[in-house]
């Protein structure tokens, strides 16, 4: 309309057509066409309208003939495409089905089009939301390719965990292989170290390492982030479900930025080198563009006006812990990281909340400790404190020989004597005899049993059921007869005969 205005006010100043369409580069046809017109409506007599006066009488008065349209070639199976629309079948199958069915001879392009001039859409409007200095930081991770890892010396899946500060733009980046808990908060340890103070509002998406359950108004948080929120000072803001827009700032100037400025061409020896060079990437490189939205740099924006809006940093840093709930399970443990922990037996069937830190494992019921354990070295370590089992299974499971033959002298030397003996045969273990036998003390008593003993070495009889015998009928009470006196040779009997008579040394004879 403007060209249009500008056409007719040289009209007015007398140009000829050949003039005028050399200099606006139009067609000597299209100027005459327009001075037809202005002529024939006095638009040239006195003052030029403006553009839109000018566009409405243009409207009303020289109405614009449309260009004719092609038809689609999709338009003989418009019914079709209308029926696979309304079963939700998407645009990229409607095509092959087309092609497979009709020998459909269109392109993709076609079938597209078609169908969003049958379903037009009405763009949603969307508004950008700034942030007060120090209020809001926004935090996602981001697929970064495959890195080496030398713990294990091969190339892994890797993650670029990116924090964005909302007022700033201000970003903390860091390559690691998993989205775990301990890996999230350890991530926002040193984002904050980084920027050398903490948002008042961590803005995220539900992943499963913050988010245990995402719900519209009522997402459940994990126990461990909210922990280190606390440690803090600094508000969960959860996104909705399935709008990661509401953190564009990280997504598209975090994330997105990150694989397109820093990522793209690049090639690191392994992910600690990566780190390294993309820490002074995110103050040389990000830090110092000039942003799109703010127009100024990060990295003087956060200097200037965000850091010293920045909540202080606490006295000490938040001590890695995760939280977990296990059952506790028959054994009497619990499994947590691949390890086993034992908790009290009266709690079998019960749901625990298992907190495990650096070097400590504690476990709650109802929040109250009932159990600590430093924490496993390697996986299938079994943790037991012998209290939490059932006392009449542990003794079984403590007892040793050594153990044994120490209870056994407390009890006495007849005592000791026994379990020495049994102990030391082979090649039957005699262990849970010797068991029985000191289990016989707490029936009957130390001082019986001690008796029981002495009189069963006395006949040399050690098993469990002569012991048990004698302290059942009592005779321990009673005392142990006395040996028979030594037999001496002169109170042998006397042969009269030899006893070379009754064995001949010669001859074939036979004892009759």
């Amino acid at each position: 309309m403007l060209d249009i205005r500008e056409l007719i006010r040289r009209v007015q100043l007398g140009e000829t057509d050949r003039q005028i369409a050399r200099d606006l580069q139009v067609s000597r046809k299209t100027v005459s066409k327009y001075r037809a017109w202005a002529q024939h409506h006095d638009v040239l007599a006195g003052p030029l309208p403006d553009a839109a006066t000018l566009q409405a009488q243009l409207k009303t008065t020289l109405p614009v003939s449309a260009p004719p349209t092609v038809p689609s070639k999709v338009a003989p199976f418009r019914d079709q495409v209308i029926a696979l629309r309304q079963r939700g079948v998407e645009c990229q199958a409607i095509f092959a089905i087309l092609r497979e069915q009709h020998a459909f001879a269109g392109s993709y392009g076609a079938v597209y089009r078609f169908v969003r001039h049958l379903e037009p859409r009405t763009p949603d409007a969307c508004v950008r939301v700034e942030r007060d200095p120090g209020d809001e930081a926004q935090v996602d991770f981001g697929y970064a390719g495959q890195l080496h890892d030398p713990a294990s010396d091969t190339l892994r899946k890797a993650w670029a965990f990116v924090m964005t500060l909302s007022f700033s733009r201000h970003s903390y980046v860091e390559f690691v292989f998993d989205q775990e808990v301990d890996t999230w908060l350890r991530c926002h340890r040193r984002a904050f170290e980084w920027f050398g103070g903490i948002p008042r509002r961590i803005v995220l998406d539900n992943l499963k390492a913050a988010i245990v359950h995402a719900a519209l108004y009522d997402p459940v948080v994990q126990r461990a982030y909210r922990e280190c929120a606390e440690h803090y000072g600094f508000l969960i803001s959860p996104c909705r479900p399935r709008t990661p827009e509401h953190k564009g700032k990280v997504e598209q100037g975090g994330v997105h930025y990150v694989k397109r400025n820093f990522l793209a061409g690049r090639a690191f020896r392994d992910v600690h080198e990566a780190n390294e060079r993309v820490w002074v990437w995110c103050v040389e490189t990000a830090g110092r563009r000039i942003h799109g939205t703010t127009k100024e740099q990060p990295l003087a924006r956060f200097d200037t006006i965000e850091r010293e809006a920045l909540l202080p940093l606490p006295a000490a840093p938040y001590a890695l812990a995760t939280w977990k709930q296990a059952k506790h399970h028959p054994d009497c443990h619990v499994v947590f990281d691949h390890a086993f922990y034992s908790a009290p037996h009266r709690l079998i069937g019960q749901k625990l909340w298992v907190r495990a830190a650096d070097t400590s494992v504690r476990i709650f019921y109802e929040h109250e400790l009932v159990a600590t354990h430093p924490r496993a070295i390697r996986r299938g370590q079994r943790l037991t404190n012998p209290d939490h089992l059932p006392p009449a299974k542990v003794a079984g499971l403590l007892a040793t020989p050594a153990s044994c033959v120490r209870r056994a002298a407390d009890i006495g030397a007849a005592t000791s004597d026994v379990v020495g003996r049994l102990l030391g045969e082979r090649p039957l273990d005699r262990l849970r005899t010797v068991m029985g036998i000191l289990k016989l003390a707490h029936k009957f008593g130390p001082r019986r049993l001690e008796a029981a003993c002495a009189r069963a070495l006395q006949y040399d009889d050690l098993t469990y059921g002569t012991l048990k015998r004698i302290l059942d009928r009592g005779l321990d009470h009673t005392a142990t007869p006395a040996a028979p006196p030594p037999v001496s040779s002169a109170a042998l009997p006397l042969f009269a005969r030899p006893i070379t008579d009754f064995f001949p040394t010669s001859g074939g004879g036979s004892c009759n």
